[in-house]
């Protein structure tokens, strides 16, 4: 993330530890998509590649901006730890590359579930090797999960706020106790943290972090960590698929513009988050001339300003409505994100079956007539201006241009009703301070830790403790600084956690998202879309469903 790409900030606390992204950093990231491969040199939007010999005896070099905290599952819990945790190790349930299919991976098949919905048992994969040559088992996996949980890393509640026990029912078979059912359990197995690593190369306590090192079952080894380079080589006795590349060097640059122009002059193989606007549509045309290829794809990566309801004005419904009527999408995305996102009406992105554009039919975009119907009828006036700081963490430009196009949106079309104060501020202090209630209004983004709509709703809107009167004392709204509160929306949160039934649950989803458009906690502004550029002699570049960006596909060729 930052210094949350460079360092963890454990934004949601105290049980319920999510993951903030601030708006710059993330126009890059890879998200949630359905099997998309687009080239953009293409004109039928597939990725091709040129008929030629393979070379897979050679290295691919991957640039990224990205700084590495840690590479401890346990602890680890930026974007870059994820994607090279997905690529050292193996989780119980996986993705098949490209789509949101959940599979098993060190499981051999699906939960049996009990009729209470709160015991799962897994069958496991036999003869897998770690790293080290120790032996995979049940043993070995309940260890690995149980030491995600004791140890008490930053995503350690994303299991412990859920998982009652772990035991081993055989060799080979583990069975997992729920505190309450959740729907989405599967999918949350298949974060990239909850991955099997060596009883013998770890261990169980508070604190016990193994930063610079991992030993798993994956398809690579981890061979060298260092500051600007992180060198994976193929593991040998992989059980399942070899990579089809000698391994990967992930070369780290100082800068957008130092990778960008790494990747102009052939220095890296692949270039991998995080591009700035206009160099990302300087590539996106070198891609059309057919000079390399752009990779590009829908992202699940969502943007928003989060509303404090106890600040005054906020505290007033029409106001949170006001400014949810004057946001104009298409204008950010022209103006300040170079036409590179999709305007989002939802906290739940278009990914998901569930997704509404609830606020697209409450609101519309640039309403400007609505908005200031709304502000008059909450009692302000060109001589009373409702008044409204809008924050932001300090040192990115995007940032600022929203801001200032927010801005320039009420000057120039609200007559003086409404007064929107940029603010921005060092995005470590923002983070310390969010819970606080220090900030009306924040600018924020957020990826989810799996895939599952419920990841874009229980930790924006739940409140464990709270009323109308006072808002949300404790809680995921007040981590996130809404402090929003509803006992209706608390209960829709509990039931969606707890169906087993499809369609009742997406049903579900879609009144929340209408009390959310109705309530105004937050205003979804959009969605990224994501893009990686890649030399013409790469192959096998895929862009997984989550969030994740497989290395062991990649291989260079030999054009014929």
């Amino acid at each position: 993330m930052h210094t949350k790409y460079q360092m963890l900030l454990s934004n949601l606390v105290r049980g319920s530890r999510r993951r903030f992204r601030v708006l710059w950093q993330f126009l890059g990231l890879f998200g949630l998509v359905s099997f998309l491969i687009i080239s953009c040199a293409q004109p039928n939007n597939q990725t091709t590649t040129t008929p030629g010999s393979s070379n897979g005896d050679e290295r691919i070099i991957i640039g990224t901006t990205q700084t590495l905290r840690t590479i401890d599952p346990a602890d680890a819990y930026e974007v870059i730890s994820g994607n090279l945790l997905y690529n050292l190790g193996d989780r119980l349930y996986a993705y098949e590359v490209g789509t949101t299919q959940l599979k098993p991976q060190l499981a051999t098949d699906f939960p049996t579930i009990s009729d209470d919905r709160l015991t799962y048992t897994i069958p496991l994969r036999q003869g897998v090797l770690f790293h080290d040559d120790t032996p995979f088992n049940a043993e070995a996996m309940a260890f690995s999960l149980r030491r995600f949980i004791e140890n008490g890393g930053p995503p350690s509640s994303l299991l412990s706020d859920i998982v009652e026990e772990i035991t081993t029912t055989g060799e080979y078979e583990l069975t997992i106790k729920l505190k309450r059912p959740f729907a989405a359990f599967p999918s949350l197995l298949a974060f990239s943290g909850a991955c099997a690593v060596s009883p013998s190369a770890y261990e169980i306590g508070a604190g016990k972090f193994k930063p610079n090192s991992f030993v798993g079952t994956g398809p690579y080894v981890l061979t060298e960590y260092a500051v600007d380079l992180i060198r994976l080589h193929p593991f040998d006795q992989y059980w399942g698929d070899k990579p089809a590349n000698q391994g990967v060097d992930l070369q780290r640059f100082s800068s957008p513009a130092n990778l960008f122009n790494a990747f102009r002059t052939n220095a890296v193989d692949v270039a991998y988050i995080s591009l700035e606007p206009d160099q990302i549509a300087n590539l996106l045309e070198g891609a059309e001339q057919g000079r390399w290829q752009a990779i590009s794809a829908d992202g699940n990566t969502i943007n928003y300003i989060v509303l404090n309801v106890n600040s005054e004005p906020l505290d007033r419904v029409e106001v949170r409505q006001a400014i949810a009527s004057l946001v104009d999408r298409n204008l950010i995305n022209e103006r300040v994100l170079r036409g590179q996102a999709e305007p989002l009406y939802s906290l739940i992105p278009t990914t998901f079956e569930s997704h509404l554009p609830v606020f697209k039919e409450a609101y519309g975009d640039a309403n400007f007539e609505k908005a200031k119907q709304l502000l008059t009828e909450a009692g302000f006036t060109p001589e009373n201006p409702a008044v409204v700081e809008l924050w932001y963490g300090a040192n990115s430009q995007k940032r600022q241009e929203l801001a200032a196009t927010l801005k320039a949106l009420s000057d120039n079309n609200l007559g003086g009703i409404l007064q929107l104060q940029p603010q921005s501020v060092d995005t470590t202090t923002a983070f310390q301070n969010l819970e606080k209630g220090i900030y009306p209004t924040f600018i924020l983004d957020w990826y989810a830790d799996f895939l599952d709509a419920d990841n874009y709703i229980h930790p924006f809107l739940d409140c464990a403790n709270g009323s109308p009167q006072t808002g949300c004392v404790e809680g995921a709204s007040q981590y996130h600084g809404s402090f929003y509160y509803s006992d209706r929306m608390n209960q829709l949160i509990r039931q969606q956690r707890t169906e087993a039934n499809p369609a009742t649950r997406q049903a579900i989803f879609q009144e929340i998202q209408q009390i959310l458009a109705e309530d105004v906690p937050f205003i979804p502004l959009w969605q990224d879309k994501i893009h990686v550029f890649a030399q013409n002699n790469i192959q096998g570049v895929n862009l997984q469903a989550n969030q994740q960006f497989p290395f062991w596909p990649l291989a260079k060729f030999t054009p014929q």
